[in-house]
């Protein structure tokens, strides 16, 4: 009796054969195109920023999706306005509902932060219906 040509395995092997080295071949040319060769840290792919930012993106990672917001936004808050970083505190709640139960905490820690930056009067100038009071209740706390 003759056996057929081979199995499955047999075939899978016959194409892993075919397929890795060229794969293989083709990582090794993207590897090497991206070494800095001339010596000159300046011509550097990966800087300090970057080695900074991918370790922050891994922190961030390990943090659940609403501290990771609320720390977007007080950044936001810092480098805008309460307006700004509470219009995409809605957008989020919007495009993600799960952190609706979280809304009026970040609200709240917006609306301290506010009151740190901008002071009393000034924080609930920009107060708007966004998970109820909460924003307003932090200015109110912050300003106690």
């Amino acid at each position: 009796m003759r056996r057929g040509r081979g199995g499955p395995a047999r075939q899978i092997g016959r194409s892993l054969a075919l397929v890795l080295p060229v794969v293989m071949v083709l990582s090794g040319t993207l590897a090497v195109t991206r070494v800095n060769w001339s010596g000159d840290p300046s011509d550097s792919v990966l800087t300090a920023s970057d080695v900074s930012t991918a370790h922050r993106t891994a922190h961030e990672a390990a943090k659940a999706p609403q501290d990771v917001l609320r720390d977007q936004l007080l950044t936001e808050l810092q480098e805008k306005d309460p307006g700004v970083a509470l219009t995409h505190l809605q957008a989020a709640v919007n495009g993600k509902p799960s952190l609706a139960k979280h809304c009026a905490s970040i609200a709240r820690a917006l609306g301290r932060a506010a009151v740190r930056a901008y002071g009393p009067s000034r924080a609930q100038s920009y107060s708007r219906p966004v998970c109820d009071t909460a924003f307003a209740s932090g200015v109110l706390m912050a300003h106690s």
